[in-house]
């Protein structure tokens, strides 16, 4: 392990030699993940973007991009654009970047099933503020606010999450 690991078990995230309280899917972890199982997949797994709202926060990283209006995510299985952020109008089943709630004010993206996404296996698993503590994720990692920009302004593309 290299200092700039993160290591997330069920007790919480251990990132340079701090403890941060999470959620995680409501499916709990697994070696097994499949799309829509609410699960978080054990492994390890690079941090491959960040994303952030311009209109809410200030870049919190300089490899941060911003989120505008009409972004989103696709997670419809068997599309060539599967698990890739795409751009409205999109036809197919997709996630709204862009939210009303402060959930994708901030979100640090992995390398889950990307960039060549096999169908089925579950589309991303973005690092998020969380709704409430406690509150399950549909398979992402959440933090308080303070805590997840605190994380993000120390993590890079050379940080490796390991979930266990």
């Amino acid at each position: 392990m290299t200092p700039n690991d993160m290591v997330l078990t069920p007790t919480g995230l251990r990132f340079q030699g701090q403890r941060y309280a999470c959620s995680i899917g409501k499916g709990g972890l697994t070696d097994n993940k499949r799309e829509g199982d609410g699960a978080t997949p054990r492994g390890i797994h690079r941090l491959v973007g960040m994303l952030y709202r311009p209109d809410r926060i200030v870049a919190p990283s300089a490899w941060a991009q911003p989120i505008l209006p009409g972004d989103l995510w696709s997670d419809a299985s068997g599309q060539p654009d599967y698990n890739h952020r795409v751009r409205a109008p999109y036809a197919h089943s997709h996630e709204a970047l862009r939210r009303a709630d402060p959930l994708y004010d901030l979100v640090i993206l992995t390398d889950w099933n990307w960039p060549e996404a096999d169908a089925g296996r579950g589309s991303a698993i973005f690092i998020h503020q969380w709704r409430r503590p406690g509150y399950p994720t549909e398979g992402c990692i959440a933090f308080s606010r303070e805590d997840l920009h605190h994380i993000a302004a120390r993590v890079g593309p050379a940080t490796r999450l390991i979930i266990r």
